[in-house]
């Protein structure tokens, strides 16, 4: 049977609904070789995934997924680090996208208080063992309390729509060559996540074409075929590793999505672990 892995799920520690543990199982149940965890801005699921994933049988590729910001088109991007062999050079990265992102989610508390009787302590419940605050945090309180009845539907668009929403916050992260330029100093592996997602793919052929890129995540519920095919053709003209990741946040899925949905073949994974070995060895 060929190896197959699942290079991007989201846990507590982040946006994710389920624990590192439950994960892990669930990655085991569905037959997966591989699985990295790629919670936002915290690299705090590593060693205790290590240990977890040698009981039951799931190899684990320690991995980030890191904010950043696309200063030409003024947008966001996020970028998997992959196994980064001096991690501690990423820790400063990751405490400030953190705070930015904290700074973010408070505004937008207040703002959802204006208009909602909740609490700030509503909210806060659900964050316990996470680094940061989401939206989809204040979105359970919401729920919880009545004001609404999914985590993606009217009431969220209304509050948190990327460009109209009335209590959205949005606040620069530092800028995508810095993010890029850290990985690599940190011996990691750096893949542009879901370019799709937030309108990037123009900015990974650039960034492609620079050599800053170690590969692309191909594999993502917000590429359809088309525009797949546009990526898998950058990869091989920059030659490019092509992942494939279900981007699994559990009960705050922003689509149906599950524990192997997308996933990185055998060929791509070696040259993950190829890459990997070389860096171990600098």
């Amino acid at each position: 049977m060929s190896v197959t892995g699942d290079l991007h799920c989201h846990t507590t520690l982040s946006d994710g609904s389920l624990g590192i543990e439950e994960v892990i199982i669930q990655a085991k149940r569905m037959s997966l070789d591989y699985l990295s965890l790629t919670d936002h801005d915290t690299l705090s699921s590593s060693n205790r995934a290590h240990i977890l994933g040698e009981r039951y049988g799931v190899k684990i590729i320690p991995g980030v997924e890191l904010s950043a910001w696309d200063e030409e088109r003024n947008c966001k991007v996020h970028i998997l680090c992959y196994a980064p062999q001096k991690p501690d050079r990423l820790e400063g990265l990751c405490l400030k996208s953190c705070e930015i992102r904290k700074l973010c989610a408070n505004d937008m508390i207040e703002k959802v208080k204006a208009i909602y009787p909740i609490t700030t302590e509503a909210v806060l419940k659900y964050t316990k063992s996470c680094k940061s605050i989401f939206k989809q945090h204040i979105m359970r309180a919401l729920i919880n309390y009545g004001y609404a009845t999914e985590f993606y539907g009217e009431v969220n668009d209304r509050l948190f729509d990327r460009k109209k929403g009335i209590c959205s916050v949005i606040r620069r992260y530092p800028s995508v060559n810095f993010v890029l330029d850290l990985i690599h100093s940190s011996r990691g592996i750096a893949v542009m996540a879901h370019p799709c997602l937030y309108d990037n793919t123009e900015l990974c052929e650039e960034l492609a074409e620079q050599g800053k890129l170690d590969g692309i995540e191909v594999y993502h519920f917000s590429a359809n075929k088309n525009q797949e095919q546009r990526l898998i053709d950058i990869a091989k003209r920059y030659d490019l590793i092509v992942t494939g990741g279900s981007d699994f946040h559990g009960l705050y899925n922003m689509q149906p999505t599950y524990i192997g949905s997308k996933t990185t073949n055998e060929e791509n994974i070696n040259r993950i672990l190829e890459l990997i070995s070389k860096n171990s060895a600098k």
